[in-house]
């Protein structure tokens, strides 16, 4: 289930196990952890969205956490 609720796709399995595949690119939103039925995920909050919107910034591009722009969703 992780793999399909993943809003950036960072999730895979292999050998029937989840693996990070782009730490930078997860935005720590735990819906994976939230969604998985055996409870083998757990997210520790970190920067991830933050990362994201501090980068848009700087950039002078759209935040990369999928808050279309409201970024009180992080």
């Amino acid at each position: 289930m992780c793999v399909f609720v993943c809003p950036h796709a960072v999730i895979a399995v292999e050998k029937k196990k989840a693996r990070l595949m782009d730490r930078n690119a997860c935005m720590e939103c735990g819906a994976c952890a939230g969604n998985c039925p055996e409870e083998a995920l757990t997210v520790r909050a970190g920067v991830g969205c933050a990362y994201g919107i501090i980068i848009g910034k700087l950039r002078g591009t759209e935040s990369t956490c999928d808050c279309g722009g409201d970024t009180s969703c992080c």
